[in-house]
């Protein structure tokens, strides 16, 4: 059965995260990159599944039932952060297939007058960023110094979405309308924020696929990482045994939100005494 005929029910769609694309990344990005070789071969390989990549705005856009419906294996392409590479090694690539794809920056990362100098490798710098965007890549927020932002007090989270979405519409002269979580991470306060801050729609991790039912600002994504190779790319393009693929780190994402939430606890009880 194909996707079109699934539309109402929400027919799932792999949305892949992206990080750096390096010969020779930082050790900070190292796991979560890819080799410029990996990044063609796995572009080859939905070429090959004729997927049809679509942006983040449009798979939104579609499945708020603007008058469209998905294309047969539809999937997203996105990168976080803002790593030099995707200009470099990915652009070349996506123009080949004439693939979609969407960019999420963290503004106070990228090289130019914002840059906070926090930025994890060799970052893109805005001439690049508006060479991507003319050459049809959706730019979208990641925040600008790239916090966890349940962490964040209401003023210090407001600050950090509006600021990314401005430094972004200035440069670009279209104001971005998704957003992507910080490592990932969310909640319901988070998530009624980043709408108010104008953005249309918001993804998070997960290692799932993306179905209607999660709802605009909740949007699942599945890592590719370097150990991810030719067999298990094919798998996750075709949405088969994410959950074993995923397994060991959805247990951390858990253990992880317990301990998030404890820390959210003391800190609105020491406001309280305050």
């Amino acid at each position: 059965m194909s996707a079109r005929t699934r539309t109402s029910d929400g027919a799932p769609v792999p949305i892949l995260m992206y990080h750096a694309v390096a010969h020779e990344p930082s050790e900070a990005t190292r796991r979560l990159s890819v080799s410029p070789e990996q990044f063609a071969e796995q572009m080859e390989i939905l070429a090959d599944h004729r997927c049809t990549p679509l942006s983040t705005a449009e798979l939104a856009g579609i499945w708020r039932g603007g008058g469209r419906v998905l294309p047969d294996r539809p999937v997203l392409i996105t990168f976080d952060d803002g790593y030099e590479g995707v200009h470099r090694h990915a652009l070349p690539v996506l123009a080949k297939h004439g693939f979609a794809s969407a960019l999420f920056v963290s503004t106070g990362w990228l090289r130019g007058p914002y840059d906070t100098g926090r930025g994890l490798d060799t970052m893109l710098d805005w001439d690049q960023v508006r060479a991507l965007a003319a050459q049809g890549m959706e730019i979208g927020g990641h925040s600008h110094t790239h916090p966890q932002l349940d962490q964040l007090d209401d003023e210090d989270l407001a600050f950090e979405l509006r600021l990314c979405r401005e430094i972004v519409a200035g440069e670009l002269g279209s104001t971005p309308v998704s957003f992507a979580y910080p490592y990932g991470h969310s909640d319901r306060r988070v998530r009624r924020a980043v709408r108010a801050a104008g953005f249309a729609q918001s993804l998070a991790v997960g290692n799932g696929l993306a179905r209607r039912r999660q709802g605009p600002y909740a949007l699942q994504r599945v890592t590719v990482r370097r150990s991810t190779d030719a067999t298990e790319f094919e798998r996750l393009v075709e949405g088969r045994a994410i959950g074993r693929t995923y397994a060991r780190d959805r247990a951390l994402t858990k253990g992880y939100a317990v301990v998030r939430r404890a820390r959210q606890a003391r800190r609105k009880a020491t406001r309280t005494r305050v």
